[in-house]
């Protein structure tokens, strides 16, 4: 299984299954690769110590870092909080070793599935090619089936633990790998991977055309010059709040929001507030929009 990375510290993170438990395998014998094993008890299963048990063995037994946490969320929390849990536990080893980036195991059907599921919940065009890597995150498994990977396991006797809620339907994600996953034919999935680079390649174009807009404008972050947004395509202008939003440390918006903001922009007349959440307002100046924060 051809799987690279460019010399350098990685935190790769390995829950215990067989995805996880593979990619470390594989990265192990990789020459100049430095790797810290980063594992994250989300507490919402009774077994889960099992899984760092596993976990802590192999990496002791590979002679690497072993890092853990617990996050004791209960069994009632949903997928976005074991995410969001997750990966600030992983970002703060990061920075912890000062390593290049994180390291996942998402592979090809993590892929399709994440797609098929944002778009039963409603994504916007970020959702459809969320799994791409990035700077601080590589998933190097993405090409490869799941098929695949579990065929590697077996022949390479790699051991590793199932997690019982994953045959558990009433998650969304569940559902669609138990029951719209199995039913695309070779060609559709086939077809499918190519549309996903294909929106993946223009929402980068994009992304680019959006951080140069906002770069021309106001020397201070926190502000937009008012005309020039408002003479914007509403569908751009979307992108671009959200994009202003998150250049300044906002992240917990939804598209109602954002079309919120931009309907206000463009309509609402000077020296009137929009609040964004419950921390920072929108203000409506003559020539600028700029973001603020609430008095306490």
């Amino acid at each position: 299984m051809n799987v690279e990375l460019v010399p350098g510290k990685y935190v790769v993170a390995v829950s215990g299954g067989v995805d996880s438990m593979v990619l470390l395998k594989i990265l192990s014998v990789q020459p100049d690769v430095e790797l810290i094993v980063a594992h994250f008890d989300h507490g919402i299963r009774t077994d889960s110590v099992e899984d760092r048990k596993l976990v802590e063995k192999t990496t002791v037994l590979l002679g690497l870092k072993f890092e853990f946490a617990e996050g004791n969320l209960g069994p009632g929390a949903s997928e976005e909080t074991a995410r969001n849990a997750r990966y600030k536990f992983l970002h703060n080893i990061r920075f912890k070793y000062d390593a290049v980036a994180l390291v996942t195991a998402h592979h090809q059907d993590d892929l399709i599935e994440t797609a098929l599921l944002n778009v039963l919940r409603g994504t916007g065009r970020k959702g459809l090619t969320s799994l791409g890597s990035t700077d601080k995150i590589k998933r190097p498994l993405l090409a490869i089936p799941k098929q695949d990977i579990l065929k590697y396991a077996r022949a390479n006797d790699v051991t590793w633990r199932e997690d019982s809620t994953n045959t558990d339907t009433t998650y969304l994600r569940n559902y669609v790998r138990q029951n719209l996953l199995p039913k695309l034919s070779k060609d559709r999935r086939s077809k499918l991977i190519n549309l996903l680079i294909t929106l993946q390649d223009q929402n980068q174009e994009l992304d680019i055309q959006i951080a140069d807009y906002l770069q021309l404008g106001e020397k201070d972050p926190q502000l937009l010059n008012k005309k020039s947004f408002v003479a914007l395509p509403h569908a751009v202008a979307c992108e671009a709040m959200a994009s202003w939003l998150r250049q300044n440390g906002i992240w917990d918006f939804d598209r109602k929001t954002i079309e919120r903001l931009v309907v206000a922009s463009k309509t609402l007349r000077p020296h009137q507030r929009v609040d964004i959440n419950k921390m920072k307002y929108l203000y409506l100046d003559k020539a600028t929009l700029a973001i603020k924060t609430m008095d306490r």
